[in-house]
């Protein structure tokens, strides 16, 4: 497979000084781009060590870890954040297969193309439920696994508004007038948006990372439907019969399923746990490596 991996500042600078763009926080380090066969893949890399790869959901992109990778990375970890064309994505991949499994599968290539081993992958919402398909289709460069709050089993997307996702992307035109309606602050806190996966508001600057791109981009719009339109649980029932997902009580089950699985409750924190308690999860994901790797040796 060719790969091509690029440091791309001086795309980027051009890019936002022509309003195509959305900077990422400068805490998740040097941005980079890679080609896969399904397109070029934007992501952010910072530190150096074992490698940790962070997976994001829908509407969101690797802003999300910009309070996490810092700590990480500091901890002596190479800490690598993409861009995955679930919305919020700058760099439309319109030839890609965008079904669950197609995603799960562009996360291995990604991993194959940096040519990571022992790899941790830290994964939340949607991307934990991508993590578990993943896990049962090309595990090899993956030692182990943190799944923070994210689908699982039937909860894909999970009800009551967002099981709706799937067949309202397949309405004509609604998913522009979606992704419009999110210009307004207080629609992106309704729990249709945001509202319901954060006790804590998130920055502005965040929200525009986010919800700017879709808006801004038919082809980035078309990558958001393709991928929505394709979501069902069954790829999550299938995917937790086949390993060796969240209310509490799907995390237990989930656990049953991994091995060497433990779970852990982190308080005062929603789905979006980078958000509400980034320093937490940062202080677990490395005790968890640092835990695995004693018992290797």
């Amino acid at each position: 497979m060719y790969v091509s991996v690029h440091v791309s500042r001086t795309d980027r600078d051009e890019a936002r000084r022509n309003g195509d763009a959305m900077a990422r926080s400068e805490a998740l380090g040097v941005e980079r781009t890679v080609d896969l066969p399904q397109g070029r893949i934007r992501y952010r890399e910072r530190g150096d060590g074992p490698p940790v790869v962070f997976v994001h959901g829908l509407m969101v992109n690797a802003d999300l870890w910009r309070n996490v990778v810092p700590r990480i990375a500091d901890a002596g970890h190479r800490c690598i954040a993409p861009d995955l064309p679930l919305g919020s994505h700058e760099l439309p991949v319109p030839h890609a297969d965008l079904s669950p499994p197609g995603v799960a599968d562009l996360i291995a290539d990604l991993l194959d193309a940096l040519q990571l081993t022992d790899v941790t992958l830290v994964a939340n919402d949607t991307a934990g439920a991508l993590t578990q398909i993943m896990l049962t289709r090309r595990p090899e460069r993956v030692a182990r696994v943190v799944l923070t709050s994210c689908d699982s089993f039937d909860y894909f997307f999970p009800p009551p508004v967002l099981r709706y996702l799937p067949p309202l992307a397949a309405v004509p035109g609604l998913t522009w007038l979606l992704v419009q309606a999110l210009r307004a602050r207080w629609v992106q806190r309704l729990p249709i948006a945001l509202g319901w996966l954060t006790h804590r508001p998130i920055p502005p600057e965040a929200l525009d990372s986010y919800f700017q791109p879709s808006r801004r981009s038919a082809a980035v719009r078309a990558d958001l439907r393709r991928f929505v339109r394709g979501v069902h649980r069954r790829y999550t029932l299938a995917a937790a019969e086949a390993l060796p997902a969240f209310p509490v009580s799907l995390a237990h089950r989930l656990a049953e399923r991994l091995p060497a699985a433990r779970t852990v409750l982190v308080p005062d924190s929603r789905t979006f746990i980078p958000e509400d308690q980034p320093e937490r999860l940062a202080e677990m994901v490395v005790d968890f490596v640092r835990a695995g790797a004693h018992a290797e040796d």
